[in-house]
């Protein structure tokens, strides 16, 4: 059986990546997409680790070559998500992990909808986000506003998800994940049940 696909949104500072990591015992063996962009390497990133750092030139010949899931530009740096690993992960029988944005959701599921299954990460309330956004005195009141703006947004498109995890406590959310990972795990694609009917058949 090929691997899966799980595609994570959510406002930032809903706790994705805390939740990733307190389940990551508990889901099998998952590959986690790492994007793919042009942007310079900050303080403490590494190559493969946290992103893939490439040239522009590199970037787009890869556009032209259709070696992308998706991809987008942000303040003039692109992002994107490479295929070939994936498409490795997938054929190892990996669970493929994607933690992207409402719109990356939306392509991913319109290349790749046989084997996507997707859940919107989000805290229970917009004041608690605001209240966990201004406690990690990570970003600027502008850069948290934004953030805050851009939550309302996505909030919206919360019917195109599968499954909604309310990051109330990590330990709860974890346990949800967990479910949803191995329920993803479990998805057939349309090539796979018409293999299955050959066989059955036979």
């Amino acid at each position: 059986m090929r691997g899966a696909i799980l595609v994570l949104s959510g406002p930032s500072g809903a706790g994705k990546s805390t939740i990733i990591n307190h389940a990551s015992p508990n889901i099998g063996d998952y590959y986690f997409s790492i994007s793919t962009t042009t942007r310079e390497p900050r303080e403490g990133e590494e190559h493969g680790v946290d992103y893939y750092f490439v040239t522009h030139m590199e970037f787009e010949e890869g556009i032209k070559a259709g070696d992308f899931l998706e991809y987008a530009t942000v303040h003039g740096n692109y992002y994107g998500t490479s295929l070939k690993p994936v498409n490795n992960a997938l054929d190892e029988g990996k669970l493929v992990i994607f933690d992207i944005d409402v719109q990356g959701h939306r392509l991913v599921r319109a290349k790749m909808g046989d084997y996507v299954t997707s859940a919107f990460i989000t805290p229970p309330t917009l004041s608690e986000l605001e209240k966990r956004l201004y406690a990690r005195s990570t970003d600027e009141n502008s850069v948290i506003e934004r953030r805050i703006d851009n939550a309302k947004e996505e909030i919206k498109a919360l019917n195109e998800f599968d499954f909604i995890i309310i990051n109330d406590t990590v330990e709860e959310a974890s346990k949800q994940f967990t479910m949803i990972a191995n329920v993803a795990r479990l998805k057939q694609s349309a090539e796979e049940l018409e293999n299955f009917i050959l066989h059955w058949e036979n």
